[in-house]
């Protein structure tokens, strides 16, 4: 067993699943989603971004842009719920909670092609 590869799809899958789990509630609603589960989404995704950039293969390119992907919906999400909580006066409306949500779903699907890609690169391995 490689650890180097249990470690990877670790925080691959981890990241898919506190994404999910954020994402998962009334889109409008955000007492459904909370801060600290987005925040730990995106730190998890940070980090399988980084264990992603020593791959030099065709499968890790695509890997590393699924990744990318999630990490740009999930700063944009951080970044439309820090305005939303500090900046406006307003606070976290149901417009603003359906825009970080949305944000979300964005790297959630991202998560998602990576997951399978995973699983794909798994199956196609020969020992």
């Amino acid at each position: 067993m490689n650890l180097e590869k249990v470690i990877f799809g670790f925080f691959i899958v981890l990241a898919a699943t506190l994404n999910f789990g954020f994402f998962v509630g009334d889109i409008d609603n955000p007492v459904h989603h909370d801060v600290y589960e987005l925040f730990a989404a995106l730190v998890v995704s940070l980090i399988a971004t980084v264990l992603k950039f020593g791959d030099r293969t065709q499968i890790g390119a695509v890997h590393l842009s699924t990744s990318l992907v999630a990490d740009l919906q999930l700063v944009a999400a951080a970044m439309v719920w820090g305005y939303s909580a500090h900046v406006a006066g307003a606070g976290m409306t149901p417009e603003m909670t359906a825009r970080v949500v949305s944000l979300s779903g964005g790297a959630l699907f991202a998560n998602v092609v990576s997951v399978i890609i995973l699983i794909a690169e798994t199956i196609m391995q020969r020992r």
